[in-house]
């Protein structure tokens, strides 16, 4: 098979009356998610994506093969990064209860306010890959150095946040002790906040230029360094007092700049991105650009914060359950949070191959991309679902021995494994969506979704439906939100295309 090397080596014919996609689902998988398979199966037949002549298998494949070399490396970069929360939790449960619950209270709010920050400076993504696919790489320069400055602009309300946090800690009832420790290291995070939305900048630059090795090594470099330091200042190995939550703050600052150092050094020496010259000719702020840059981003920022609130929002009201409940769904939710990472990494990619055919008005390569990308995501996704479903039992007893926080999070795994092929489709179309830059109705479509249907749905099922179902009426709603949200989000996206095409 010849090697492909770009987009337009692909050559898929989408819309070719033959093979139902059914035939990617495990005929193994449980009966839910063989359904959902093959809903989503015909969804795709009926919206043009997804029937393809069976010799046309080896093109998809090629096609397929783009996405998922650029797929991976950002796979495993969250996943890494993820593994700086693992870190911080295992030196912290060893340290004392207090330091523990301090990161927890603070990481959530850190991570609200970080990642809707870092959605608005998502926009970097589709309008660099517009410029590229377009040809104007002499603009890309240009782009990189507002959406910088943008960065520095918004890093000055998230620190403020950071600072003076007490509107978001009057949430809920926490206790003295913690609350000190948790204003500490937010106070802390607040210094690497530039550098880590810099840094950002960078990451969605590197993305949407299909770029995503640098990344990853970047990612490894800083878990591994957050693992020494944070190791070293937690536990007094350093020689000196041992700083508990204090020494995890000062490890994520130090992390953040270093994180910024090395993207700055690839930007500099990487040869991928030499041809770019993007330190040439510095620009001040433009208003008219940061505008450009704040129209598309704003709703994709908002969407991010109601993506991330919706759960955090879920935790706060699960607290008055008890502590053996709140266990179970702190289990569940860091399952689904890892689940995640792999239709985000696919929405990711196919953000950047659908804007770079956009911006060459290549729009049936745009099409080829989104179909092979709801394929992927449909059937990783639907495998995915059958082996939480399958590894439900080891995998609750993994994360802890007792046997009634086991139960809780057993009886919530299943939905977990059932959402899965609607959180994959969702994600990539809202992914596809921002490659056309289109982000505002996305944005109402989460906020529907999400708030009122997730949130909402979940608090009245949970605590108020006329049999009340606790934690299992807010992961009942989450499984509708998504289906909801898939229907909507592929809907909109499918009218995107067919306005195009006419």
């Amino acid at each position: 098979m010849a090697k492909v090397e770009t987009l337009d080596d692909a050559r898929v014919s989408f819309n070719t009356p033959g093979r139902n996609p059914a035939f990617f689902f495990p005929q193994t998988a449980p009966k839910g998610l063989r359904m959902a398979s093959r809903a989503t199966a015909a969804a795709a037949n009926r919206l043009g994506w997804a029937t393809f002549h069976p010799a046309a298998g080896p093109m998809f494949l090629d096609h397929s093969r783009l996405l998922l070399a650029h797929a991976l490396p950002i796979l495993l970069a969250q996943l890494s990064s993820m593994g700086m929360m693992v870190i911080d939790t295992a030196l912290l449960g060893h340290h004392g209860t207090d330091d523990l619950a301090a990161v927890a209270v603070g990481g959530g709010i850190y991570i609200s306010v970080v990642f809707a920050l870092v959605g608005v400076l998502q926009a970097v993504a589709p309008t660099v890959a517009h410029l590229h696919g377009a040809g104007r790489d002499n603009e890309i320069a240009a782009a990189l150095q507002q959406a910088c400055w943008l960065a520095l602009l918004l890093a000055i309300p998230g620190v403020l946040v950071l600072f003076h946090p007490d509107p978001l800690l009057a949430l809920s009832r926490i206790d003295p002790a913690v609350e000190a420790k948790a204003r500490a290291y937010l106070a802390l995070l607040a210094l690497g906040m530039p550098a880590i939305l810099l840094y950002r900048t960078f990451h969605a630059f590197c993305n949407a230029l299909g770029q995503p090795r640098p990344l990853l090594l970047i990612s490894l470099g800083s878990t591994l360094l957050h693992g020494v330091v944070a190791s070293l200042l937690v536990t007094g190995a350093w020689g000196g007092e041992a700083l508990g939550v204090i020494g995890c703050g000062l490890s994520n600052v130090v992390v953040s700049f270093f994180s910024l150092f090395c993207a700055a050094a690839y930007l500099r020496i990487g040869k991928p991105l030499q041809r770019y010259r993007p330190f040439a000719g510095w620009r001040l702020p433009q208003r008219s650009a940061l505008a450009r840059l704040l129209r598309l981003g704003l709703p994709m920022g908002f969407s991010h914060f109601v993506e991330i609130s919706s759960f955090t929002l879920m935790a706060l009201f699960v607290a008055q359950l008890g502590a053996t409940v709140v266990a179970g769904h702190r289990i569940v939710a860091n399952l689904a949070a890892i689940c995640y990472m792999l239709p985000l990494a696919l929405g990711i990619a196919t953000l950047a191959q659908v804007g770079q055919a956009a911006g060459a008005r290549h729009w049936e390569r745009a099409g080829k991309s989104i179909g092979a990308a709801m394929l992927l995501a449909a059937g990783l996704s639907t495998l995915l679902g059958s082996v939480v479903w399958l590894l439900a039992m080891p995998l609750a007893a993994a994360w802890t021995d007792d046997p009634a926080v086991q139960a809780v999070a057993l009886g919530l795994l299943g939905y977990v494994a059932f959402y899965q092929i609607f959180d994959a489709v969702q994600t990539v179309a809202a992914h596809a969506l921002r490659g056309y830059r289109i982000t505002l109705a996305p944005m109402f479509v989460h906020v529907a979704c999400f708030w009122g249907v997730g949130l909402f749905g979940g608090w009245w099922l949970a605590f108020h439906s006329p049999q009340a179902m606790g934690v299992s009426g807010f992961w009942l709603a989450s499984v509708i939100s998504l289906v909801l949200a898939s229907i909507l989000l592929g809907a909109l996206l499918w009218r995107a295309m067919q306005a195009i095409r006419e």
